[in-house]
């Protein structure tokens, strides 16, 4: 196993998958699956990576498991990531549901594999910039636009969920402000 670790390891230090998407909505960089299997295809030689995915029931709620190996034809190694599936997603049917929470994974199967970090760390960057309060600009937005604005600069600002969440929702509430506003409704 020793020269499987090797080679994996050398990988590893020479792989660049650099972010190639971007979230219009959220106006954040961020990188695919595929983004990461195309970085790594030309570093593999005799290699190869499979991933697999299983569907794992845990009380009432569908979890995908993604296992990334990668194999010299003799030893692999292997990692796995989970996702939840979504109740249902707007605009998606039950296979593109899975589908996209399979990706997810699948990802972060391959994140653990091959040492790709996608969060920013406390030492990432210059942090001498105060720290905005998201929350309080929300709430305090002038126009439709500056709300906008703002929720894209939140949303961009961090990648914990349930702040994401409280984002969404301050965003939602003062949307229907705006609306109400300019439709003269009560």
């Amino acid at each position: 196993m020793t020269t499987l670790i090797k080679k994996l390891a050398d990988i590893q230090k020479k792989l660049n998958a650099p972010k190639g998407q971007t979230n219009t909505f959220g106006g954040y960089k961020y990188r695919s699956c595929e983004d990461i299997l195309m970085a790594v295809k030309p570093l593999l030689g005799d290699m190869a990576i499979t991933i697999n995915d299983e569907m794992v029931l845990v009380g009432d709620r569908v979890y995908v498991k993604a296992t990334a190996t990668v194999t010299d034809g003799e030893t692999s190694i292997s990692t796995s990531a989970f996702a939840r599936e979504a109740v249902s997603k707007k605009g998606m049917d039950d296979a593109q549901v899975t589908g996209s929470t399979s990706s997810y994974a699948r990802k972060y199967a391959l994140n653990g594999l091959l040492l790709i970090d996608d969060n920013k760390d406390a030492d990432h960057g210059d942090n001498s910039e105060p720290q905005r309060d998201f929350a309080k600009e929300l709430k305090q937005a002038k126009s439709e636009k500056n709300l906008k604005d703002i929720f894209a600069a939140a949303w961009k600002s961090t990648s914990d969920q349930s702040t994401k969440g409280n984002y969404k929702e301050l965003y939602d509430a003062r949307l229907i402000e705006f609306t109400t506003e300019m439709t003269g409704q009560a």
